[in-house]
């Protein structure tokens, strides 16, 4: 007779206890962070890190960390099954590279909107220009203005805070 996730009285075993093929013990450290709806999570983590060397690791952290380190250990173990010899760190790395990619295209676009609103201000200019003193003079009092914006006080604006420096030193 089944009900709710239980066998005649009996807890289910996590998937820990399933795949090791043992009985799920009331205080087992597994269940907690390997249900038995997630076979995979830790079928890879087995696979990878081994279910002795998870179970000493999870027993010597404090209870409150430990959800955090499967976490990780799934992560890790997902990344090492997909890439066995770069693991977390191959994507790790592969992120940094679209970084380092995305702030030089970022500083290119940034560059060619400088060299736009110089050509649109040295245009602007040149067209208010004549021969007439009056007229040069007028020129020069609206380019002196403090009223007047420079070309220089764009609206480039970048996030120091957002940027991380590179995990890589080369």
């Amino acid at each position: 007779m089944k009900e709710s996730g239980r066998k005649q009285g009996a807890v289910s075993p996590c998937a820990a206890c399933k795949l090791l093929r043992r009985r799920c013990a009331q205080d087992c450290v597994f269940a907690p962070y390997f249900p038995a709806d997630e076979p995979h999570k830790f079928a890879s983590v087995h696979k990878v890190f081994g279910a002795s060397n998870v179970n000493k690791m999870l027993q010597e952290l404090p209870e409150h960390q430990r959800s955090d380190a499967v976490s990780s250990m799934v992560y890790e173990a997902n990344a090492r099954v997909r890439d066995p010899v770069y693991g977390c760190v191959g994507a790790i790395s592969s992120l940094q590279q679209q970084i380092d990619t995305l702030q030089t295209q970022l500083a290119l676009v940034q560059a060619e909107v400088v060299q736009m609103r110089m050509n649109q201000f040295t245009s602007s200019t040149s067209n208010q220009t004549t021969d007439s003193p009056e007229n040069a003079s007028q020129t020069s009092r609206v380019l002196a203005s403090p009223q007047t914006k420079s070309f220089f006080s764009m609206d480039m604006v970048v996030d120091h805070a957002n940027m991380v420096e590179s995990l890589w030193s080369y």
